[in-house]
């Protein structure tokens, strides 16, 4: 998977963007640091004005690349999203569909660590920032603009391969898009929770959000 993923470019909506930052040594720079940047003070205290400090260069020149922090954040979560589903793709393909679900769940849902095959990237800060962040991408006014413009696709197209997989282990199960959307959702909810409010879950260093989906899952749909 490695070797493949090396020569794959992942691929983020252009309406996103004003200037693709994977085409200029600055914006990988500005994406770089922007990620450390959210991870060390949060996304409601970033600032292109910060952020441009901490690059060395003017505020102005990020304004190229995104016409809003928003914008960078919903960048930032299309690329987790795009990176995550490559790897479902490649680690479920061969599978049976019993296995393949419960793969597709251990991937969507279990501790990051850093991909080499993007320097520029620090997919575990990443994805600390979707953890803690990920909401603010969509909990706004201009969702459902932004929904048709396509911004959140490829966090949807993970959605549908999910509940692809469910119907595919029990084609007569009713709520397959809802336990899709489920696994991704309370996935960041048990992360964020294992580690800010450890007395409402049971995930810890030994029980995992990917224990306890495997189990709910795998069980509900048994029934």
């Amino acid at each position: 998977m490695d070797s493949l993923l090396s020569n794959l470019k992942i691929s983020v909506p252009e309406k996103i963007y004003v200037k693709d930052p994977e085409s200029s040594d600055l914006g990988k720079r500005i994406v770089e640091h922007s990620i450390l940047l959210i991870d060390d003070i949060g996304f409601d205290s970033f600032t292109f004005k910060k952020l441009g400090a901490r690059i060395g260069s003017n505020e102005s020149s990020i304004y190229r690349y995104f016409e809003s922090k928003h914008k960078l954040l919903l960048y930032l979560s299309s690329w987790y999203w795009a990176w995550i589903e490559y790897q479902l793709v490649f680690e479920t393909h061969a599978l049976e569909p019993n296995n393949k679900l419960e793969k597709a769940i251990e991937v969507v849902t279990r501790a990051i660590i850093e991909d080499s095959n993007f320097s520029h990237i620090n997919e575990v800060a990443l994805n600390r920032i979707i953890i803690n962040e990920n909401s603010k991408s969509f909990l706004t006014k201009e969702v459902d603009q932004e929904n048709k413009d396509g911004y959140f696709v490829v966090y949807k197209r993970i959605v549908y391969r999910l509940r692809d997989m469910v119907k595919a282990m029990k084609p007569k199960y009713k709520f397959a898009s809802s336990l899709a959307s489920t696994i991704m959702e309370a996935s960041l909810h048990q992360h964020f929770l294992k580690v800010h409010f450890t007395s409402i879950t049971d995930c810890n260093n030994e029980i995992t959000p990917t224990d306890f989906l495997k189990n709910l899952v795998l069980n509900t749909l048994k029934n």
